[in-house]
C-alpha cells in the first residue's frame, strides 16, 4: 500500500506542495530536451537525405568542440576559432562524401551504417592524437556565453534561471527557426526535403546526391558545434560528452527517424519526462540514476505500440 502512495498520490502531492521546486524541476528538464533535440536534429537530417543512420554523430559533437578549445590554445580569438572549426567541420563533410559515402552509393544500409562507425573510430583516434584525451575547458567566457544565474520567487518560493541555461535555449531557438527557413525557403533547403521525399523522383530532376550529402553532413556539423559549446560549457569537453550525445537515440525512437518535427518535440518530452520521473519518482522508490535509462524505457514503450514512432510515416509495402 505504501509503495501504491508512492506510486500514485506522493509525487502529485509533492508538485502541488511545492510549485516552485516543480517549475525549478520542469526548466532544468526543458535545457536537456533542448539539447538532445538539437542532437537529434543532426541524425534526421543526414537520415532523410541518404538513409544513412549517422552514428558518428556523437563524437562530431566531442571533435567539434575540442577542435575549437584546441583551436583557441594555439592563441587564435575565440570567434575566429569557431569560424575556423566551421571550416574544419565542412573540410570533413567534403572528406566524407568524397572518401565514404561516394564509393559506397547504392551498397546495402547496414554497410553504410557501418561506414559511420568507422568515422566515429577515426575521428575518436584523430581527436586523441591532435588534442589529447584529457578533460578540457569550454571557453565560454571568450565567447562572450554569460554566468551567473536569475532569480525569482514564484508563488513566494525560489526558482534559479541559469543565464547560461537561458542562453542556451535561445540560441537553440534561433538555430532551429534558421534550419526550418532554409530548408522550407531556400532551394537547396527544398532540394533537401524533395531528396528525403523520393530519392528517385529527386534525383530525376538533377538534384546532386554529392551536393545535399556534403550540405546536410555540413549542417550536422554546424549542430554539433553549437550542441558541443552548450554541453562543453555545462559539463567540460572530453570524450565522454559522446556518451551524452546518445541520449538523442530514444529521442529518434520516440519522435521518428524522419521527423524534424518528432526531432523537437520529442527532445522536449525526453528532457522533461526524465527529470520529472528522476526527481519525482526515481530519488524516493529507486534510490536516483534513472536519468541513464528512462529516457530508452520510454521509447520502447512508444516504439511497441508505435514502430514508426510518434510523428515517423507508417510505411506499408505491397506484397
Amino acid at each position: 500500500m505504501d509503495l501504491l502512495n508512492q506510486i500514485f498520490i506522493a509525487p502529485f502531492v509533492d508538485m502541488v506542495a511545492a510549485p516552485d521546486f516543480l517549475l525549478q524541476v520542469l526548466w532544468e528538464g526543458l535545457v536537456s530536451g533542448v539539447l538532445y533535440a538539437l542532437i537529434a536534429l543532426g541524425f534526421v537530417l543526414i537520415y532523410r537525405s541518404s538513409r544513412i543512420f549517422n552514428f558518428a554523430q556523437g563524437i562530431m559533437v566531442v571533435f567539434a568542440a575540442l577542435t575549437l578549445v584546441g583551436l583557441h590554445s594555439f592563441g587564435i580569438p575565440a570567434w575566429i576559432s569557431v569560424v575556423l572549426t566551421l571550416g574544419v567541420m565542412f573540410v570533413l563533410a567534403v572528406s566524407i562524401e568524397r572518401i565514404v559515402l561516394r564509393p559506397l552509393v547504392g551498397q546495402p544500409d547496414i554497410i553504410l551504417f557501418m561506414a559511420t562507425i568507422g568515422i566515429t573510430l577515426f575521428l575518436i583516434g584523430l581527436g586523441e592524437i591532435i588534442f589529447g584525451g584529457e578533460n578540457k575547458q569550454m571557453i565560454s567566457a571568450e565567447l562572450g556565453i554569460p554566468t551567473g544565474d536569475t532569480v525569482l520567487e514564484p508563488w513566494g518560493g525560489l526558482l534559479i534561471l541559469q543565464h547560461l541555461d537561458i542562453t542556451v535555449v535561445g540560441v537553440a531557438v534561433v538555430l532551429v527557426g534558421a534550419l526550418l527557413a532554409f530548408l522550407n525557403y531556400t532551394q537547396m533547403g527544398r532540394a533537401i526535403r524533395a531528396l528525403g521525399d523520393d530519392h528517385q523522383a529527386a534525383l530525376s530532376v538533377g538534384i546532386s546526391l554529392q551536393t545535399i550529402w556534403v550540405l546536410v553532413w555540413f549542417i550536422a556539423g554546424i549542430i554539433a558545434l553549437v550542441t558541443g559549446i552548450a554541453w562543453g560549457a555545462r559539463a567540460g569537453v572530453s570524450f565522454a560528452l559522446e556518451v551524452i550525445a546518445y541520449k538523442a537515440l530514444p529521442v529518434l525512437m520516440l519522435g521518428g527517424l524522419e521527423s524534424i518535427t518528432g526531432a523537437i518535440i520529442g527532445g522536449l518530452m525526453i528532457g522533461l519526462s526524465e527529470k520529472l520521473f528522476e526527481i519525482y519518482w526515481g530519488q524516493p522508490i529507486l534510490g536516483g540514476n534513472t536519468e541513464t535509462w528512462f529516457a530508452f524505457v520510454l521509447a520502447l514503450i512508444v516504439l511497441l505500440f508505435r514502430p514508426q514512432g510518434l510523428f515517423g510515416e507508417r510505411i506499408i509495402e505491397r506484397v
